[in-house]
């Protein structure tokens, strides 16, 4: 093996094993992973948090809400935001509301929404939020950026964990269609005027978008 792909991997690893996190997140996602649900990596989200805090987040939107641990990591940035959470599964819906009471955030700062993300999204508002996460049917990437760009405020961003889908991403011989279209996502996002994008490939990949004009 190249030592410099080793050692980038050495640094991930490292990157990742880094992340100390809070025992409440930490048991939302043993129980996730009890549900058969993968949350994202600890380092991804630590960058949410980061990024929720940075940004002064006020107005979250998560699609996906699995048992709550990407909500947290956001809330945790943002001690003052209010997070409205999608979800087609009202099993994870309950699982994330039991972890967000046992981790002690007020009733008032989430709003599950049981449902379809591309039945929900279109009746948001536009221009209303701070950060959109995306992390859901990944068929419908596409689609959804789509919507989180538009729900997003000018300086706000939206978040897509799982960017690099394992690895395919990086690797031209894989063609299937969500890999193509995660791939399309990241190659058109680096040319656009619209938003200023970033790619994170700690844990799976995360692409950050901030929209710069509507």
């Amino acid at each position: 093996m190249d030592k410099r792909v080793s050692g980038q991997q050495a640094s991930w690893r490292f990157a990742t094993e880094q992340v100390i996190e809070p025992d409440p997140i930490a048991k939302a996602r043993a129980h996730s992973l009890e549900l058969g649900i993968v949350p994202i990596d600890p380092a991804i989200g630590a960058q949410c948090a980061v990024l929720a805090a940075a940004s002064d987040a006020l107005n979250l939107v998560e699609i996906g809400t699995g048992a709550g641990v990407s909500g947290m990591w956001m809330l945790r940035g943002s001690t003052r935001g209010i997070l409205t959470t999608i979800d087609a599964e009202p099993e994870h819906l309950a699982a994330a509301r039991k972890a967000f009471a046992d981790a002690g955030i007020p009733p008032a700062r989430a709003r599950f929404i049981t449902g379809r993300a591309s039945d929900v999204l279109p009746r948001m508002n536009e221009s209303a939020y701070d950060i959109v996460l995306i992390d859901a049917d990944p068929e419908h990437i596409l689609e959804y950026v789509a919507h989180g760009l538009r729900l997003v405020r000018v300086g706000g961003t939206v978040l897509i964990p799982r960017a690099m889908q394992g690895g395919r991403v990086a690797d031209p011989v894989q063609r299937d269609p969500i890999t193509s279209a995660f791939r399309s996502l990241i190659h058109e996002t680096q040319g656009s005027q619209a938003v200023m994008p970033a790619l994170s490939i700690v844990g799976d990949g995360l692409l950050q978008l901030t929209k710069i004009t509507e």
